[in-house]
């Protein structure tokens, strides 16, 4: 049989990789796994690059864990530099290969590589493994799903699914083919280093100090964070201190490695089942599902909607969409005159990381007070988050400007009175005072 290309994207593991089981059941003899870098310096619609310096380091060090266990299966990581759609066609041709196969992504832009892909003649077979449900597990149609999260919450829980097991990592993997040209086979480090750039400076006030070991974005230390993370007992103090500013430990932080694939949602809540299967369930592991299950609710709210999320009125009727350059500017730069805003800003510039509560407050701020294109935050934070996720991303801020599926019309969040809850003596303001 031909060889067949695996194609990685947001799935930078080879523990739960449906994707990989289905190209090894597809029978292939050889097999080659290839990543294709983004060209990071590429500006989106609103004159920054896409992908800022912190995702790309985030983003480079998960590729070197990947690298690192692919080696180690004797089945390379081919690192390409230049989108799938200009490299694959080539190099299918190049080898012989007579099949793609990828990770399923419901987003707009990572459709377009797909279809693009086939128009040159490649068999292309996504496969969906990004949510803890399967799309068909749900008892409704996914056309169906519920304009609100908690109906679909409460039709799931009263339901009693639960997510397919999570695979285990193949135990072999075939051997690489032949023909691949030599061109691609040198300056893999040097494309990839490339992609990297600078790593930003280490900030001590960082809640995820990822430039510092033991946290690197590949495979075994999401793992290794996850077990540590459990084992100390944290998931059950997740409901209290879930919406804490400053520290490591206020949250799970699994965000960062699910974002890249190198967790997998699944071994997440298997481990956390398994947790609370010995001590007993919380309102703390609780809260951690009910993350988890917002996560699969924003997946399935791009397979509902697919373009229509991306618009200026999102899933709400037309109307104007207001735009101040200089404001935004000013909310970019944590300039804007108001400090818990500014603070957040501020470390979200310094460390590519951000608090969910912050996040809610900061963009709300630019929506609702500053008058500002929810879309243009929403780049910023696609720019900025080393945990950046097409679907939460899209999904959190149509939320907070109402104009996903809620029909109260958005979430406005007073700084000052958010201020006065979650930080009433400064301390994270101080902290944050200045970049």
């Amino acid at each position: 049989m031909s060889p067949v290309i695996f194609w990685f994207r947001n799935d930078l593991r080879l523990h739960d990789q449906p994707a990989l089981h289905a190209a090894l059941a597809h029978g292939a003899h050889q097999l080659l796994p290839v990543l294709c870098l983004p060209d990071a310096a590429a500006p989106g619609p609103w004159g920054f690059a896409r992908i800022g310096p912190h995702r790309r380091a985030w983003l480079s060090s998960a590729i070197h864990g990947l690298r690192q266990a692919l080696q180690q299966s004797g089945c390379p990581l081919l690192v390409c530099p230049g989108p799938a759609p200009s490299v694959l066609p080539a190099l299918a041709r190049a080898v012989g290969a007579s099949a793609v196969l990828c990770q399923a992504i419901a987003a707009p832009e990572e459709q377009a590589e797909v279809n693009a892909l086939r128009a040159a003649g490649l068999a292309v077979n996504p496969v969906w493994h990004s949510s803890l449900l399967e799309p068909t597990q749900l008892p409704f149609f996914v056309q169906q799903l519920p304009p609100v999260f908690t109906p679909f919450r409460h039709a799931v829980e009263q339901a009693g699914l639960q997510p397919p097991t999570p695979l285990p990592p193949p135990t072999s993997l075939p051997p690489c083919p032949q023909g691949v040209p030599a061109d691609c086979l040198q300056g893999q480090d040097e494309a990839l280093a490339a992609f990297a750039g600078t790593p930003p400076l280490a900030d001590a006030r960082s809640a995820f100090p990822y430039q510092r070991p033991p946290i690197h974005g590949g495979e075994i230390a999401a793992l290794t964070h996850l077990e540590q993370y459990l084992a100390r007992g944290l998931l059950h103090s997740y409901k209290r201190t879930r919406n804490g500013l400053m520290g490591l430990d206020y949250s799970a932080k699994w965000s960062p490695w699910l974002a890249t694939g190198a967790l997998s949602a699944r071994q997440a809540l298997a481990k956390l089942r398994a947790c609370e299967a010995a001590p007993g369930a919380s309102d703390g592991s609780y809260w951690l599902w009910f993350e988890l299950l917002w996560r699969d609710y924003f997946r399935f709210l791009h397979l509902q909607h697919g373009r229509t999320l991306y618009r200026a009125q999102g899933l709400g009727p037309v109307r104007t969409t207001p735009h101040d350059s200089a404001r935004f500017a000013a909310w970019c730069a944590g300039q804007t005159g108001q400090p818990l805003v500014d603070a957040g800003m501020r470390e979200l510039a310094a460390t590519g990381y951000l608090s969910n509560r912050l996040r809610q407050i900061t963009a709300s701020y630019l929506i609702h007070d500053l008058q500002c294109d929810w879309r243009a935050g929403a780049a910023w934070f696609e720019h900025q988050l080393l945990d950046y996720d097409v679907y939460s991303n899209q999904g959190n801020w149509l939320y907070i400007a109402g104009r996903g599926t809620d029909p109260r019309g958005g979430r406005r969040f007073d700084p000052v009175q958010q201020a006065r809850a979650y930080d009433p003596q400064g301390a994270y303001q101080d902290l944050w005072s200045r970049p």
